[in-house]
């Protein structure tokens, strides 16, 4: 071998196995002092050390940004399923992987999978001579007319799941005159039997999902009053009904007729939770009255804790505590004996509305605040400790959780008036939702736990497939004037 061609090929050997620093060094000293250095006219690539198998899945991965893999990690197209199916069907090709399902673009197991092979050289320049049966995983059959190996046919076999898509347009619109722009208010509600109820005014109106007929239940203009909240028992035959004066009335929907109206609040009732036969009602007044339906109207119990308007109501799933918010900025949990609160919660530095008891891990409860506070806090009630909180950047107005999945979706006011929807544990958003110019105040989900409908200070009413599992149909805005006052 030549001495000169020699003595290069070692320089470009050291020269590679050098630590970066003194790469470093070398090449600042070199600027200081040029040294004249004899060079060939041949290009020597030196793959020692290389791992082409980690290289390979990697080489589009290095050149973003984390931000950007963060977004491509959180995308959900066919176009991304099919790179990853592809880079895989490449790997068991070229690598030997020995892939057989398709990872999910979603979550690291790509990466962990990708590490956890063996290692293969991508330029192996010997010959097995071991011979293997051609029913082997890793041998393609005599018989085959398809270059690619068993794995692979397993690969491209392997059920794909198919994309979550949540369509940004809602599949109705109502208009809803003189739905109140007032955040301490709860005028939306829907019932077990598919109706929903909203307060409009002085009058609280009854629609139906099934045939889309409007009837209205009350009208308090001639008392002087207006409707501040409404909500349906779980049964969906009864639908509480409080008033700006401090009145709780108790509809029989189906009969159209009112059985009772409950006193005790002196001022408006702003917030409404039934727990069986059993009624909690929230005050500007600072009170949270609990009255048995079916007991004469005297037979009731008082819960005095907050300080400013009780504006939040929510009993949990197993019937055993209930969680009220108020302006003071506190959110506190009672049970079924005590008059006094269990636990008291005061990380929120604004008022406490948004309040929702998880449906799937018994004692979480989440919570959003105000437009100082603008966090959804998650809080296990069992320890009464503070599990996690993230910036939504905007006012918190309503929670609900997704009766399928571990998801649950909020809607916000100032000041970007938007419904966002995430997964938990991770808080990634899963779909973001606008249409609403005014916030978005009010929030019910429907009967089957698909569907849930907004409302807003714009007067409407807009109806979304959000927590949709399997019906995929096409969406249709239709926009009608259904809440028209009944002369």
């Amino acid at each position: 071998m030549d001495q000169e061609y020699e003595r290069r090929l070692l320089r470009q050997i050291n020269h590679q196995n050098l630590p970066t620093e003194a790469r470093l060094s070398k090449c600042v000293s070199a600027t200081c002092s040029p040294v004249s250095v004899k060079s060939g006219d041949r290009f020597i690539p030196t793959r020692a050390g290389s791992n082409w198998s980690i290289n390979f899945h990697y080489a589009n991965e290095n050149c973003r940004s984390p931000n950007q893999n963060h977004k491509a990690k959180d995308a959900s197209s066919d176009s991304s399923k099919d790179a990853v199916a592809y880079a895989a069907l490449l790997r068991n090709e070229l690598l030997g992987a020995g892939i057989e399902t398709v990872p999910d673009p979603h979550t690291d197991d790509r990466r962990h999978a990708v590490l956890s092979q063996d290692s293969h050289s991508l330029f192996r320049y010997t010959v097995h001579t071991k011979r293997v049966p051609f029913d082997s995983d890793n041998e393609v059959s005599p018989y085959s007319l398809s270059p690619l190996s068993n794995k692979s046919h397993k690969l491209l076999r392997s059920p794909r799941k198919p994309a979550r898509k949540i369509s940004k347009i809602p599949f109705k619109v109502l208009d809803a005159p003189e739905l109140q722009d007032d955040f301490y208010l709860n005028l939306v509600d829907w019932s077990a039997g598919n109706l929903l109820s909203v307060g409009l005014g002085a009058c609280v109106y009854l629609w139906s999902a099934c045939t889309s007929q409007v009837t209205r239940l009350c009208d308090l203009s001639v008392d002087g009053d207006s409707v501040t909240s409404v909500c349906w028992n779980e049964r969906g035959s009864l639908v509480a009904v409080g008033t700006h004066k401090g009145y709780v009335q108790i509809w029989d929907a189906a009969g159209g007729r009112k059985l009772t109206s409950l006193e005790g609040h002196s001022a408006r009732v702003g917030a409404l939770a039934w727990n069986g036969e059993q009624l909690s009602s929230g005050s500007r007044d600072r009170v949270i009255l609990q009255r048995d339906v079916r007991t004469p109207p005297t037979a009731e119990r008082r819960l005095q804790g907050h300080r400013q308007e009780v504006c939040g109501l929510k009993w949990s799933p197993d019937h055993q505590h209930l969680a009220s918010g108020g302006n003071d900025n506190k959110l506190l949990v009672w049970n079924s004996s005590s008059l006094l609160p269990v636990q008291q919660y005061s990380d929120h530095l604004a008022a406490v509305k948004a309040i929702a008891w998880s449906p799937h891990q018994h004692g979480l409860l989440a919570s959003g605040g105000g437009t100082a506070d603008r966090c959804l806090r998650f809080w296990n009630t069992l320890t009464g400790q503070a599990l996690q909180s993230t910036d939504t950047g905007s006012q918190v107005c309503n929670l609900a959780w997704s009766k399928h999945a571990n998801e649950l979706v909020s809607t916000h006011g100032y000041s970007q008036n938007q419904i966002l929807v995430w997964k938990y544990p991770s808080l990634t958003q899963v779909a973001k939702l606008t249409g609403h110019s005014y916030r978005v105040l009010y929030l019910a989900v429907s009967p089957d736990g698909e569907a849930i409908v907004t409302g807003a200070g714009d007067e409407t009413l807009r109806f979304w497939n959000v927590f949709s599992k399997t019906r995929c149909t096409k969406e249709s805005k239709s926009v009608l004037n259904l809440f028209t006052r009944i002369r």
